[in-house]
């Protein structure tokens, strides 16, 4: 009898209403395939999301955050991702202060439409997270289960 201790990473997608979520609905009704690792959080705007929580959310034990929202010019509230893309840059600074690896945070933009780039977005993204390895730099121990 084999144990399989394959990695499975945690990865919190926050993804806007108008357009990312929408994506994501539409590769699922699509039957496109993109991994049960992504545990997609739905948020009105990108920039609704505040860089706080990506920072808990790798607390919490997430081995990688990635944000979606609309493409720029597209915002559902006109300027939102220009605010998102503004505090995402500060907060990659930050996590390389913090000495977590640039590559377990990204920022995407993905439409309605775009049921096909979502799925594969996912898919690159969970296998970037798979190569790079369990994340422990953030990790609260009191926060495991």
């Amino acid at each position: 009898m084999s144990l399989n201790n394959e990695f499975k990473p945690k990865i919190v997608a926050f993804c806007c209403n108008w357009c990312s979520y929408a994506g994501a609905d539409l590769a699922g009704s699509s039957r496109l395939a993109y991994p049960a690792d992504v545990k997609i959080i739905r948020v009105p705007c990108s920039c609704r999301v505040n860089p706080m929580f990506i920072l808990r959310a790798f607390e919490k034990g997430a081995d990688g955050v990635i944000m979606c929202g609309c493409h720029p010019g597209d915002c559902h509230y006109s300027t939102g991702n220009y605010y998102a893309r503004r505090r995402m840059t500060l907060l990659f600074s930050m996590l390389d202060y913090l000495g977590i690896e640039r590559a377990r945070t990204r920022v995407e933009w993905v439409s309605a439409a775009e049921g096909v780039k979502f799925s594969q977005t996912m898919n690159e993204f969970v296998e970037d997270i798979r190569k790079l390895g369990k994340n422990v730099r953030l990790e609260d121990l009191r926060c495991r289960n």
